[in-house]
């Protein structure tokens, strides 16, 4: 107790010097904590976006046909054909000109089937989805988001009103919730979006192709998203004649195993960086300890002339290393829970949110205990070999 009052008060007598010192440690553990709970708090957005999407939901893109191209009535017979699928939608998109009354607005149009509300677990706030009717009869109806209902139409209660997209009349039938928690809501905030059935965005457009390159299916109840994939790929194994590079077939979960992959070794990246710093801050406060032995050695002399043991004086300059390593630790620590704080409310819009990571902070202040231990022994140990009457006759 007697050390550590004493170090309290060392470093109390040099202020200035002892926050200097401390300001490299402060900086590598702020660096290890906010980088770390960044990525972190990054991860489980971005994964909770993607378990938003369905445990079940598999994403094929066709960048090939070799001359096979694939229609509607394709889908529709896998999806019988094969017990491991649930469902099959379709989707494809374009850029169009939206108008509703003197207003004007460029509109992302999607072309989709009704099995798609269901795959990507949309939710309506108002009206209904495009029905089976829908997509049979090349109906000119559409579903907007609310971006698009909003600031197209000015408000969105607007089911029964007509817009006009490309030119073409459309009756809105309805208007999507918006999940404001998710990612995939961050990146298409502002984004005015409307669903039309997938015949009618061809019969509307010659821009947009009815070969089917883009399509999303459901694992049948029962059924693992793995099987649902394995079924969808040797399908097409046989259509493109054996070519596994004229498709990609993508499955849920591989995102987000390869999600976590990719961040826990950014994670570790981020991690050995800061701790670098770290132990760069170490360094700064030995050579700050070295000076302090340097600058008391006639006290150190008359200590151990009135009887203070080796052990004291080791004790008492390597309980001020660690008293500057842990002081630094805290204010970083502190900083740190500032700077999330503040990330977090300018995110918070976004659906993103930080916090502390217990587990990164817990390895922080090991790390900084370590740290004063270490590059604090050397000094205190090069005090406590002094003898008492080179330490008294010392002129520095």
């Amino acid at each position: 107790m007697q050390s550590f009052t004493m170090a309290l008060r060392s470093i109390g007598a040099n202020k200035m010097r002892s926050v200097l010192t401390m300001l490299g440690i402060i900086i590598g553990v702020m660096a290890l904590v906010v980088l770390v709970s960044l990525v972190s708090g990054t991860t489980d957005s971005v994964t909770g976006a993607v378990s938003d999407l369905g445990t079940s939901l598999v994403t094929v893109t066709v960048s090939n046909d070799k001359g096979k191209p694939i229609r509607l009535p394709d889908l529709t017979t896998w999806m019988t054909q094969e017990p491991e699928i649930g469902s099959i939608a379709a989707r494809t998109s374009t850029s169009v000109v939206g108008k509703y009354g003197s207003k004007y607005k460029t509109v992302t149009l999607y072309g989709t089937t009704p099995s798609y509300y269901d795959i990507q677990g949309l939710q309506l706030s108002m009206g209904r989805w495009l029905g089976a009717a829908d997509q049979d009869n090349r109906t000119y109806v559409c579903v907007l988001n609310q971006a698009a209902a909003e600031k197209l139409v000015g408000y969105t209660d607007c089911v029964g009103e007509k817009i006009t997209l490309s030119g073409v009349e459309f009756t809105v039938i309805g208007v999507l919730k918006e999940n404001t928690q998710s990612l995939t809501y961050a990146l298409t905030s502002g984004m005015l979006m409307a669903y039309v059935p997938y015949s009618s965005l061809i019969r509307l457009t010659d821009t947009v192709s009815p070969n089917v390159t883009t399509f999303y299916l459901s694992a049948a109840e029962g059924t693992t998203v793995d099987a649902a994939a394995d079924a969808m790929e040797k399908i097409l194994m046989e259509r493109f004649d054996e070519d596994e590079d004229a498709f990609e077939v993508d499955a849920s979960n591989m995102l987000e195993d390869a999600l976590n992959t990719v961040t826990s070794a950014l994670s570790i990246l981020l991690g050995g960086i800061a701790g670098i710093s770290l132990v760069v801050g170490g360094i700064g406060i030995m050579n700050i300890m070295m000076v302090t032995v340097t600058e008391r050695t006639r006290e150190i002399g008359i200590r151990k002339a009135i009887g203070a043991s080796r052990g004291n004086i080791l004790t008492q300059f390597l309980m001020e290393a660690v008293v500057l390593c842990m002081m630094g630790c805290g204010l970083g620590i502190f900083l740190s829970w500032a700077i999330l704080q503040v990330v977090s409310t300018i995110t918070a819009s976004a659906g993103l949110s930080f916090r502390l990571d217990m587990g990164v902070v817990g390895l922080a202040v090991a790390f900084c205990f370590a740290i004063g231990v270490i590059f604090g022994l050397y000094p205190a140990n090069k005090a406590a070999k002094m003898k008492p009457i080179d330490a008294l006759h010392y002129g520095g």
